[in-house]
């Protein structure tokens, strides 16, 4: 079934509006998926352009400029870094991060990984809070000051706290089995794991909408939702 673009608008005013990406979906053209954020965006509105991206598994906040002064004023505050994005990851271990910082150049590289890199890496920081500690596992907040690609992802794996399901990274595949003690499974059936991509969801973004400075937040798509509760009855 394919998506309505207006079921996804979360926050819409004069210049912007701000969708919840769902998981699965590239923000730009991808030669491998029947649609994207842009075309939907532009079936909708052809004024519409996206403005910054987020991995196809990544859900959350996307923010689409309504003009092309609007999509200037956008770029113009992504090169200032004066937008503020927070992402909320599940990770991988108990880790107690406060106001962490973690300032490692990144590196990509030609098979569309990254990884961190100190002679051709790019300079790249990101703030790392821990919001929630459960068994084996933590929900972690994270802020990034700059916007290397996947660099979330390679900052946590490089202080031990892999996203949960991101085999890329080192992250390890989250199964129902090894949460619940009791769990059975049916005969002759493979157990699938409790969410289908990495744990990474866009929860925030705040930017200047060219009237005011605004801050929209994302609520969780389902998989991501249920891998929170089902880690809550599990809390440390």
């Amino acid at each position: 079934m394919k998506i309505k673009f207006e079921d996804l608008i979360i926050y819409e005013a004069d210049h912007y509006l701000v969708i919840n990406k769902p998981p699965f979906m590239a923000s730009l053209a991808d030669r491998n998926a029947p649609y994207d954020v842009q075309q939907l965006a532009k079936a909708h509105s052809e004024h519409l352009s996206v403005c910054h991206r987020l991995d196809k598994e990544t859900s959350g906040c996307l923010l689409i400029a309504k003009s092309a002064d609007a999509y200037r004023h956008a770029s113009i505050q992504f090169e200032k870094r004066t937008v503020k994005k927070v992402y909320h990851a599940v990770v991988n271990g108990l880790h107690e991060f406060r106001d962490y910082e973690v300032n490692a150049p990144i590196q990509t590289l030609p098979n569309g990984t990254a990884r961190i890199d100190k002679r051709e890496g790019k300079a790249a920081t990101t703030v790392f809070d821990t919001a929630e500690l459960y068994k084996k596992h933590s929900l972690v907040v994270c802020k990034p000051v700059t916007g290397r690609m996947h660099q979330i992802r390679v900052h946590l794996a490089a202080n031990g706290a892999p996203l949960v399901n991101d085999t890329l990274y080192n992250g390890e595949v989250l199964f129902l089995s090894s949460l619940k003690r009791n769990f059975k499974l049916k005969r002759e059936t493979e157990e699938r794991p409790l969410i289908k991509r990495f744990a990474l969801h866009a929860s925030s973004i705040g930017f200047d909408n060219l009237e005011s400075v605004v801050k929209v937040e994302a609520p969780y798509p389902k998989d991501f939702a249920v891998v929170v509760k089902q880690l809550k009855k599990q809390k440390h």
